[in-house]
């Protein structure tokens, strides 16, 4: 029987190339897989049949936006997830829900080989291999760019030999990957980290220089879900859409910033995330409000090392799995509402209400009405400052030793 290669396929150069060189080097049928993350671009069905032109025996293409949205960037929201504090996991989030269908794919089609279009550099070589020994170990994984040194000059000679259907006349200068939670851009000139980014990089947001009127919105959550914008209900993936256009539109969520990739190396990014970056704004202050001091305290922790763990290809592992329990729980009071101003490609938070606060007028107050007994505080503090005391009075009774 003919094996099967089940390949993650975008549509592009590279994995459009990847059908006719795959059934040649392993002698497999290949089936395509294209998954609808909500990278817009080109209509699905056209990828679809791009890929039958290409010699694919099957061509799947996935709706999975809402499934995204749902299973994915709720969960980043939920857990405030930004790389080295600052990148909204964009690229990240959407390799396990790849590797997901994939692995559904192969055992629909009887496929025992799969492909992707990685590059030995990259992060996402490890997202979806360290996700294919989770959930398929028996497969086997071919990545024509790594394990076929394949350069995109031999792609482009080999797609015109071959007479493939795909335009490889027009080269962009950058290597853009894009999804409803975000783009990411890399390469070209950016690959010089003291050139500055221009303006032709973007496509999400606008130029936040641009004089426009500010954007008031007021975000709803209900345990640490999205559920309603201005009042007006929206599922997960309505939320980040909504924000998308609104936050993008004032040029919020822009980042240039030069990462610590998994590989070892560093890399000069720039992204645009508006909608992750006013989500994660709101939902971080309303837990400001709503959660206990000591479990926000830890809570910032599990959400550093949750997008660490997510970065780093690790969605299935025990530890993931053993955080996803935590923050689910950490998120049972996070209900209330967050105002936010967008402008100048900043979103700042204005107001905040919540029925669960644990903010209490009275206790914060400094004018009349104040009901904390300040009479309390002295004996605290003599004895929160004792361990301190004693260790600093020993040390001079040693010398300082």
């Amino acid at each position: 029987m003919t094996e099967r290669v089940v390949l993650a396929y975008s549509g592009g150069l590279d994995t459009s190339v990847a059908i006719p060189y795959l059934a040649e080097q392993t002698g497999a049928e290949v089936i395509a897989v294209a998954v609808d993350v909500g990278q817009g671009g080109e209509d699905m069905n056209v990828i679809r049949q791009r890929a039958l032109d290409c010699g694919a025996v099957e061509s799947e293409v996935v709706d999975a936006r809402d499934e995204f949205a749902a299973g994915y960037c709720l969960p980043a929201i939920r857990a405030n997830a930004l790389y080295m504090d600052r990148y909204p996991l964009v690229s990240a989030l959407s390799r396990p829900l790849i590797v997901k269908h994939m692995v559904a794919a192969a055992k629909k089609y009887g496929g025992t080989i799969v492909s992707h279009g990685c590059t030995g550099k990259g992060n996402d070589q490890v997202r979806f291999e360290v996700g294919l020994g989770a959930l398929a170990p028996d497969l086997k994984i071919i990545a024509p760019a790594r394990d076929f040194a394949w350069t995109r000059d031999k792609a482009i000679a080999f797609a015109e030999e071959k007479g493939l259907p795909i335009d490889v006349s027009a080269k962009s200068p950058y290597s853009i990957d894009q999804n409803l939670w975000g783009r990411a851009v890399e390469t070209g000139f950016l690959e010089d980290i003291w050139n500055a980014p221009i303006e032709d990089l973007y496509s999400y947001t606008d130029d936040p220089a641009e004089p426009r009127d500010a954007d008031e919105v007021v975000i709803t959550f209900d345990a640490g879900v999205p559920v309603a914008i201005d009042g007006e209900t929206v599922t997960p993936y309505q939320a980040i859409l909504e924000l998308n256009r609104r936050a993008g539109a004032q040029g919020v969520g822009r980042l240039d910033m030069v990462e610590d990739r998994l590989v070892g190396i560093k890399s000069r990014e720039v992204y645009e995330a508006p909608g992750a970056v006013a989500l994660i704004t709101a939902h971080q202050e309303l837990e400001n409000v709503t959660i206990e001091r000591d479990l926000a305290r830890f809570k910032r922790g599990v959400d550093q090392r949750w997008g660490e763990l997510v970065y780093d290809g690790l969605w299935f592992s025990p530890l993931k799995q053993a955080l996803d329990a935590f923050v689910e729980d950490a998120q049972r009071h996070v209900s209330g509402e967050v105002r936010l101003t967008l402008h100048g490609g900043r979103a700042t938070v204005t107001g905040r209400r919540s029925e669960a606060s644990l903010y209490d007028f009275g206790m914060a107050t400094y004018d009349t009405g104040d009901t904390f007994d300040q009479s309390l505080a002295k004996g605290f503090v003599q004895l929160w400052g004792l361990p301190s005391k004693m260790a600093a009075a020993r040390d001079a009774r040693l010398g300082g030793a």
